[in-house]
């Protein structure tokens, strides 16, 4: 349908035509940009249609996510129970209490999101869950998505009571002084073994895809109308078909295939239009996580009771927490570079930023791809220094930064985990910024929920929820938060001449705001309304869309148990090197 769209603003995000009054849209495109006179001009027969919204923008972008994953393992009927929504292990309990009075008696449960930093607990065991839950199947995941805790009928039922397993590689279980197990995991191969046969009985109580489609649903309501998969492997593509094919699906999606998977290296064909799903790049992992104290940093860890009651080990963990050595990520690099694909490197620490640039810089050279155009990237970043980002600009590298670190982490980094010279200035957009560098944000979901506003400001005032100021010269504006979560991640998910910005021949993407980015305290960007979203020129009705998921033949898809949790910010996903 043809449409002219208009809001009391419309911000573009192309520098050339910064605000207009109205947009034009045919076909699922946009035609025409500026005064409600020159869209009618292009479009004299189009509906007018007043949004209602004060700011009308380019779909927000999310460059780094796992929605499939996500929604299997987060949403009904699993349970989310990070810190954002319960924050310490008392509203934990709560949930657990809630989930056992609201399903039926022997029904296995699973609860996701655990942190023992935020929530103040040391790691569960079986011992703790059992006087929970008693006999019932029961799997806790870390949110860091390195552990599992389960209960003593989950290793009956595997028979792991009397005869425990060999740890599984790269991974482990705890175990007691006797050898039996603890009911801990550690590590995707030992914590998949926990949770699939939990996750198998929690799903036969739904749709496979009940969880997915809601966590797409999550993501639309917060704005955003492009993401990615960023732990993509073949499992995954019959799910991602199937909701691609919903009427009314709210979210393009570009994917990267793990580097782990044998046939990473394969084209993706499929029958799904491609400005809805495609194929980009390959994803690697370079070290782990901040929370559990094993990412690849110069900076010691700090004995306080931050780091004990995590688990953390005090001291510069170095090179030594690399998953792979410089050899290895060589090869690694070889092998996908001939066939063109991006690179995306899960990276935290600088010591990692470090040995990826120098992998970079080898593989590049070798390949003739030095001053080309291919936009590889480095993922989260929280612990890099100022001098990395201009040597990411000389590279040519995106950086696709997690500002959800410093914001939900942040007044333990500053003192607590690290000296206030490194925790103060986690992601350091400014820095990133200055150095001329195409910066994107993420939530990386399932580790915090859909909240590109809240990044933008948490960006802008580098406060935390507390209300402490932690590095205020890493502090961005306005505009360059929104380019962040807009044009820029759309340049990083190779799709800016589709999407990011509302210019003439791009896709009728946008999200409407209650407020103007601009106009408001920037104190309170992260709770501007959003009134809605469109996609390729229609608006998204979630509830319509959540209705015709539940129509969607599930015969190809009932092993979503089997696909495990997302692995984004494991330190050894499986098949990872040493």
């Amino acid at each position: 349908m043809n449409r002219i769209l208009t809001a009391d603003t419309v911000i573009t995000m192309d520098p050339d035509l910064p605000r207009a009054e109205a947009v034009a849209v045919a076909d699922g495109k946009i035609v025409a940009v500026g005064s409600l006179d020159l869209c009618t001009q292009a479009l004299p027969d189009a509906e007018v249609v007043d949004t209602g919204a004060a700011a009308l923008l380019p779909g927000f972008v999310e460059s780094h996510s796992h929605p499939v994953l996500s929604g299997a393992t987060m949403m009904p009927p699993a349970y989310w129970v990070a810190p954002w929504f319960a924050p310490k292990w008392d509203d934990v309990v709560a949930v657990f209490e809630r989930a056992l009075a609201e399903t039926p008696e022997g029904t296995p449960l699973a609860f996701f999101g655990f942190d023992g930093l935020l929530q103040e607990r040391p790691e569960p065991d079986a011992a703790v869950l059992d006087a929970i839950f008693g006999d019932r199947m029961v799997a806790l995941v870390g949110n860091s998505g390195h552990t599992a805790y389960v209960t003593s009928a989950v290793l009956t039922h595997l028979g792991w009571d009397v005869n425990p397993p060999a740890d599984p590689p790269n991974a482990s279980f705890d175990r007691h002084p006797d050898g039996t197990l603890t009911g801990r995991a550690l590590e995707v191969g030992a914590m998949m073994a926990f949770v699939e046969p939990v996750l198998e009985g929690v799903q036969k109580s739904g749709h496979p895809l009940q969880g997915p489609v809601e966590f797409y649903a999550l993501m639309a309501a917060a704005g955003i109308t492009s993401s990615s998969e960023h732990t993509y492997k073949a499992e995954l593509r019959a799910p991602y078909e199937a909701i691609a094919k919903i009427p009314g699906c709210p979210l393009r999606i570009r994917l990267y295939h793990m580097s782990t998977e044998s046939d990473a290296n394969d084209p993706f064909d499929s029958d799904v239009p491609e400005d809805m799903l495609r194929k980009v790049g390959i994803k690697l992992w370079a070290d782990g996580s901040p929370w559990v104290g094993n990412i690849a940093m110069s900076a010691p860890y700090l004995d306080t009771h931050v780091t004990e009651a995590a688990g953390i080990t005090p001291g510069a963990t170095g090179e030594s927490a690399m998953n792979y050595t410089r050899q290895q990520l060589d090869e690694l690099l070889d092998r996908y570079v001939a066939a063109g694909w991006q690179m995306a490197f899960h990276v935290n620490g600088d010591v990692g930023v470090d040995i990826v640039l120098d992998a970079f810089s080898r593989a590049l050279t070798v390949h003739g791809l030095l001053g080309t155009d291919h936009r590889w990237r480095v993922e989260h970043i929280g612990g890099a220094r100022a001098d990395q980002f201009p040597r990411m600009a000389s590279l040519g590298v995106v950086p696709s930064m997690g500002p959800f670190q410093f914001y939900r982490w942040g007044d333990l980094l500053d003192g607590g985990m690290f000296e206030p010279a490194i925790g103060s200035q986690w992601t350091r957009t400014r820095d990133a910024f200055n150095a001329g560098l195409k910066v994107c944000y993420h939530n990386d979901g399932s580790v915090t929920p859909p909240t590109p506003l809240l990044n933008m400001q948490a960006t802008i005032t580098r406060r935390t929820p507390s209300g402490a100021l932690h590095g205020p010269e890493q502090a961005v504006t306005v505009h360059e938060a929104l380019q962040a979560e807009t044009i820029n991640a759309a340049y990083a998910l190779r799709s800016e001449h589709e999407v990011g910005s509302i210019e003439v021949g791009k896709l009728a993407d946008f999200v409407l705001l209650g407020a103007d980015p601009y106009a408001v305290a920037p104190d309170t960007i992260g709770s501007i309304e959003v009134k809605g979203t469109w996609l390729g020129g229609e608006p998204i009705d979630l509830d319509a869309f959540l209705a015709m998921s539940r129509q969607v033949d599930d015969s190809a898809l009932r092993e979503l148990h089997k696909l495990g949790v997302p692995v984004c910010c494991a330190s050894h996903p499986a098949g990872a090197g040493a």
